[in-house]
């Protein structure tokens, strides 16, 4: 089981990976939205801002998000982590479920262009 040290640390190669990106990515990484990325397994909640092509003001508390933010991600922190290392496709996670992603509609079609 990841450890909450490397869940942060995966949130962090995220933000990189994020500011690094081109194209249609790069468009779709710089919406200005809030963020959580809910950690079953460690009952652990990262909240954080996705602006500009990085993550950014990231905190954690223990538990479930207790503010609905604009992009609501939930998964393992194994999956966290092998979804950022490129050992697991975000598209068949998501299809099965190991990862949850809830936004309005116009932010899942921007973001639809990372998958």
């Amino acid at each position: 089981m990841a450890t909450p040290a490397e869940c942060r640390a995966a949130l962090d190669q995220l933000s990189r990976n994020l500011g690094k990106a081109e194209g249609d990515v790069r468009t779709a990484a710089s919406l200005d939205r809030s963020l959580t990325c809910w950690i079953t397994d460690l009952d652990l909640t990262f909240s954080g801002r996705l602006r500009d092509g990085s993550i950014t003001e990231v905190t954690e508390a223990p538990g479930r998000p207790v503010e609905r933010a604009q992009i609501r991600l939930s998964m393992s922190g194994d999956d966290l982590v092998a979804l950022v290392d490129g050992k697991l496709n975000f598209a068949s996670a998501w299809a099965t479920g190991r990862v949850k992603l809830e936004a309005g509609i116009r932010d899942l079609l921007q973001l639809r262009k990372l998958l």
